[in-house]
């Protein structure tokens, strides 16, 4: 089993194989994609391979190796199949904004799922957590309002999100 280092072989080799990467037309982002990919090959090379043995000695030149092939490929790939770029503009105007009808329908059911949870709760703690969460009431406004303590509404409108928060989960 290989005993690389591979971290200090990361730190002395990862910035040099993006470089001669980039050097060689490749852009920045790609070419760190492609080091990464060879660290991964690295890692899991298999020894049982007779020709893998040489490399043993020198790691240095096998991740060489294995980035360049990988960038030959990537090359192959990308004239194979050209990547289009699409400005943000374009994509924006091509996207759905709308959710998807999965999304809505999920949505629907959560809400409901909250809603049902809501009516669950005692009188004073839905209406503890509609005035904070839903009217935007401040918790000390909350107590006034109920004639409570600003710690107890806080007390309660936590104890309504504990009940939703399950009741939600579960049901997810």
């Amino acid at each position: 089993m290989r005993r690389w280092n591979l971290d200090a072989l990361f730190r002395q080799s990862a910035k040099a194989i993006g470089c001669g990467l980039v050097r060689r037309g490749m852009s920045p982002d790609a070419a760190g994609d492609i080091v990464q990919d060879a660290f991964v090959r690295l890692m899991t090379a298999s020894t049982n391979d007779p020709q893998d043995a040489r490399q043993d000695d020198r790691p240095e030149g096998y991740l060489a190796m294995v980035a360049r092939n990988l960038a030959l490929d990537a090359a192959r790939r990308e004239r194979i199949a050209p990547f289009a770029s699409v400005s943000p503009e374009a994509l924006a105007l091509a996207a759905d904004p709308e959710p998807s009808s999965e999304r809505r329908l999920a949505d629907r059911q959560r809400l409901a799922l909250a809603m049902a949870a809501l009516d669950e709760l005692p009188e004073r703690t839905r209406r503890a957590f509609e005035l904070n969460r839903m009217q935007g009431l401040t918790l000390a406004e909350v107590g006034r309002e109920l004639g409570l303590s600003t710690s107890r509404a806080g007390a309660l409108v936590k104890e309504a999100y504990s009940h939703l928060r399950s009741r939600t989960a579960a049901g997810a």
